[in-house]
């Protein structure tokens, strides 16, 4: 949980930029999303193994241009 404590004569715009450095930073955002949609665990699994397909590919690929 994102709480912010508003500090003297603090500016609404700099509570605000601290607020969102806080969300950003627990990744609140990035959770919702995930849990926005019920994924079935088969479908994360997949998920999960294309994503290390692209990863592994993406490096054979900077690998071959260095050579």
């Amino acid at each position: 949980m994102a709480i912010v404590i508003i500090h003297g004569n603090e500016s609404p715009e700099k509570v605000l930029k601290r607020f969102k450095r806080l969300v950003d930073q627990e990744q609140i955002l990035t959770e919702v999303k995930r849990r926005e949609y019920y994924e079935k665990p088969s479908e994360r699994k997949k998920k999960r193994e294309r994503a290390r397909r692209k990863r592994i590919m993406k490096a054979l690929k900077k690998q071959q241009q260095l050579i």
